[in-house]
């Protein structure tokens, strides 16, 4: 069956940072296949990953490029080699519905929208994460704030125009999206993404909702991305 749907767009570039996703890289990226069929380009870029990750995507992407190591510098390493006239972020642990680059461009068809992102479904089938993944929709949705897992879509042109992710190694996905949000109203996909729930399954459901929204509030107080990185990743230099 042909996920990709992409009659009436232009070129879309899909970008996914990675780093030691050996695990998952090969899955992905066999779920994005007819998107390449159909014209549209994945572009891996890996942020020195210490498996296989790089050697196994090869194969399966268009590109595999090398860059420092943090998802803000690795995107935007992504964006300057990619072709498309839309970018679209992935994690490598989020896979896109059906049809998605007939949703992003429905979205985008509407002006004066340049940029959007889409709903999130966790994995996990469990009722917690249901009220979990309600929660992180609802708030994108008033805050105009998407997270990193929601597959972030964005015209070229806005993306340079505001001149990329900042370089910061966290928070990037609130950053970029406040500054999207200055020059152009988003768009809401109807259809989710579904996400991995690694994250709440290893670390623990309240304590990750718990670190999730003090680093979000420290980052609104002022404390800068680096000192909070170390947090989020524990022994992390």
């Amino acid at each position: 069956m042909n996920t990709s749907d992409d009659a009436g767009t232009g070129q879309l570039s899909i970008i996914l940072p990675v780093l030691n996703e050996a695990d998952l890289i090969i899955e992905q990226l066999q779920s994005l296949q007819d998107y390449r069929r159909a014209g549209h380009e994945v572009l891996v870029v890996d942020g020195g990953s210490n498996d296989a990750t790089a050697e196994l995507a090869a194969s399966l992407a268009d590109r595999v490029l090398r860059s420092a190591a943090g998802r803000s510098l690795q995107m935007n390493a992504g964006a300057a080699a990619a072709h498309g006239d839309v970018l679209l972020f992935l994690h490598a642990d989020t896979r896109l519905p059906t049809g998605a680059v007939r949703l992003i461009t429905n979205a985008l068809a509407r002006d004066p929208i340049g940029w959007g992102w889409f709903p999130v479904q966790l994995d996990n089938p469990s009722w917690p994460y249901r009220i979990i993944e309600r929660c992180m929709n609802l708030r994108t949705r008033l805050t105009f704030v998407c997270t990193g897992d929601q597959a972030l879509f964005v015209r070229r042109a806005l993306f340079e125009c505001i001149g990329g992710f900042p370089p910061i190694p966290l928070m990037e996905d609130v950053a970029i999206s406040k500054l999207l949000r200055r020059k152009s109203s988003p768009g809401w996909i109807p259809r989710p993404v579904r996400a991995a729930s690694r994250r709440w399954e290893s670390q623990g459901i309240v304590r990750t909702i718990v670190l999730m929204w003090w680093l979000r509030l420290q980052y609104f107080l002022g404390v800068s991305p680096e000192r909070l990185v170390r947090r989020y990743y524990p022994g992390r230099e």
